[in-house]
C-alpha cells in the first residue's frame, strides 16, 4: 500500500501528451495518491505533513488499551452521574457536540483504520473545569466550563474535537506508555518483542494516567494539524482553530484552565496553525458546498 509506472504503461496509448493541462492535472493527483499509499498512516490525500505515526506503539496492544480505556470511561460517566452531573441525551449542549461528532467522525478512518470499528462516545459533564478529552477507543467528554467559560462558537468547539479525536488517532496515549513503561522497566525492544508482556499489562492498568497523561510537543503539533483537517473537511471554519488558541491563552491568566495542564497553550503554536489554513481551506469550502 508503486502503482504508477504500472499505471502509466498500461495507459501509455490512451493518455494525452504530457504537456497538457489534462496530463499535468492527473499526474498531479496520481502522485499525491502515489505519496498518500506510502504514507501508510497518515490520511487519504492528507494536505497537513504530520508523518508517521510512532512506530513504538505497536509494542503496547491497541485492545488491551482501548479496554482499559472504556472502563476509566464508564468509571467517570458513573462519578457524574451520582453527582447529577452528566448531561441527559436532551441537553443542548450535548446534542451541539454529537452533531459536530457526527461530522467529524467520518473523515477519520484514514487517519488510523482501527477508527471504524470503534464505538464512538460523546458525553458532557457539568464542571467548571474548562477541560476535554478523548480516550484511546473514542470515548469523548467535554465540560461545561470550556463551553460557557470561553463561549465556544460551533467552529472552536469542533477544533478542539478534533484535536482531541487525532490523539486517540494518532495514538498517542499507546506510544508514550510505550515509551515510559519500557523505560521504567528497563526492558529492551528485542525482548519486549519476544513476548514478555510487560507492557500489555501496564495497559490494562494504566487507570487515571489516562485523563492527566502529558503529550510531548510533536504530539502537540500532530494533533493541532490533523484536528484541523478534520474539522475542515467536516466543514468548520479553519481560522477557528486560531481564535480557540487566543482563548485559551487569555483564560490562562486567571489560574490556567485544566486544559492547559496537559495541552500547553502558546504563540507557536497558534503560528503554525496560521502557516496551516491555507493547506484545508479548499476542504473546508468543498465541505461547505456539500
Amino acid at each position: 500500500m508503486c502503482f504508477l509506472c504500472d499505471f502509466k504503461s498500461s495507459t501509455a496509448d490512451t493518455t494525452p501528451p504530457s504537456d497538457s493541462p489534462r496530463w499535468q492535472a492527473r499526474r498531479a493527483f496520481l502522485l499525491a495518491a502515489g505519496a498518500t499509499a506510502a504514507a501508510g498512516t497518515t490520511g487519504a490525500l492528507a494536505q497537513v505533513d504530520v508523518g508517521s505515526a510512532s512506530g513504538l506503539r505497536k509494542l503496547v496492544p491497541a485492545e488491551t488499551l482501548e479496554n482499559s480505556a472504556q472502563q476509566q470511561y464508564t468509571q467517570v460517566l458513573a462519578e457524574a452521574r451520582a453527582k447529577g452531573a452528566l448531561a441527559p441525551d436532551d441537553h443542548p449542549q450535548l446534542q451541539r457536540l454529537r452533531a459536530i461528532a457526527n461530522r467529524l467522525i467520518p473523515h477519520s478512518a484514514p487517519w488510523n483504520p482501527r477508527s471504524r470499528d470503534w464505538r464512538w462516545q460523546v458525553n458532557l459533564i457539568g464542571s467548571k473545569q474548562i477541560n476535554a478529552w478523548c480516550m484511546p477507543g473514542g470515548k469523548i467528554a467535554f465540560y461545561t466550563g470550556i463551553l460557557d467559560q470561553l463561549k465556544l462558537s460551533d467552529d472552536e468547539a469542533a477544533m478542539i474535537m478534533g484535536h482531541e479525536m487525532a490523539h486517540a488517532l494518532r495514538e498517542h496515549a499507546r506510544a508514550r506508555l510505550a515509551k515510559s513503561q519500557a523505560t521504567s522497566f528497563g526492558l529492551s525492544i528485542a525482548s519486549q518483542l519476544l513476548g514478555l508482556g510487560a507492557l500489555g499489562d501496564a495497559a490494562a492498568n494504566l487507570g487515571t494516567q489516562l485523563l492527566t497523561l502529558k503529550y510531548s510537543r510533536d504530539d502537540e503539533t500532530e494533533s493541532d494539524l490533523v484536528g484541523l483537517e478534520i474539522a475542515a473537511r467536516g466543514g468548520y471554519k479553519p481560522e477557528a482553530s486560531v481564535t480557540l488558541w487566543q482563548k485559551m491563552q487569555s483564560a490562562s491568566g486567571n489560574g490556567g484552565p485544566s486544559f492547559l495542564s496537559t495541552h500547553p497553550s502558546g504563540n507557536n503554536r497558534i503560528e503554525e496553525l496560521q502557516a496551516n489554513l491555507p493547506k484545508v481551506q479548499h476542504l473546508y469550502e468543498q465541505a461547505r458546498k456539500g
